[in-house]
């Protein structure tokens, strides 16, 4: 029982470690790929379930497989949610963000929901035996509303830098933006990780035509506040 404990929380740590790192972004996400994942997890699944009707898979390994997997998606996305809360507060105060209620409300209201029924899932407070199972499954759904909370779809533009989805962008990585009609706007700027190729690409957001001129403000001044840096590390890529 403290081996499978241990090993458990090993599980989790693995995964909490791998959420924070950068290894994986919404950039790498393609409709290729996102259907190659969902085709290799349901004939996994679908394997795993032959071979339990067979009596390959027994209930004794089932279990602690699959809380061993629960482990590692509970440590996952809590690793995720903790970068994107090191984004936010290295990002600075908010100069500039779309509002409104589904904007600000309903991503937190689903992650209400999965948080409450990933408590209820654990039976720590029903009148349910509490399994391995249960527990694992619950603290999984828990974190994956926590990362739910955490994430945000819609850019904001703060002192520091530009908050979009799992990416920070420092100002002085923004090389450029353009009205791509009235109410869509474009951000260039400067993608890739320190050591590796660097490229430029392109995000577009909706914008309010009245909050047109507030979002012009706050570029107009980063762009000027930053230029120095901007050109220098655009020069040094030259080099």
């Amino acid at each position: 029982m403290w081996f499978l404990t241990f090993f458990l929380l090993f599980v989790a740590f693995s995964g909490a470690y791998a959420g924070n790192r950068t290894w994986f972004s919404f950039d790498l996400l393609s409709k290729s790929n996102i259907l190659n994942g969902v085709l290799i997890i349901l004939i996994f699944f679908t394997i795993l379930m032959i071979a339990y009707a067979l009596g390959f898979f027994p209930q004794s390994v089932a279990a602690p497989f699959m809380m061993s997997l629960y482990s590692l998606v509970a440590g996952f996305f809590l690793g995720y949610a903790l970068r994107l809360m090191n984004h936010r507060q290295k990002a600075g105060s908010i100069l500039y963000q779309h509002r409104s209620f589904w904007i600000d409300h309903a991503p937190n209201f689903l992650a209400i929901i999965l948080i409450i029924y990933g408590l209820y899932r654990t039976a720590i407070l029903i009148d349910l035996p509490v399994t391995g199972i249960r527990l694992t499954s619950g603290i999984s759904l828990m974190c994956f509303g926590f990362f739910t909370w955490t994430l945000k779809v819609v850019p904001e533009f703060r002192s520091k830098g530009i908050l979009f989805l799992d990416r920070f962008i420092h100002w002085n990585e923004v090389i450029a933006w353009r009205w791509q009609s009235e109410t869509i706007i474009g951000i260039e700027f400067i993608a890739g990780k320190k050591g590796s190729e660097e490229r430029i690409k392109e995000f577009f957001t909706s914008i309010p035509e009245d909050e047109k001129k507030e979002i012009e403000v706050v570029l107009k001044s980063k762009m000027d506040e930053f230029f120095e840096e901007r050109k220098k590390k655009l020069f040094k890529e030259e080099d």
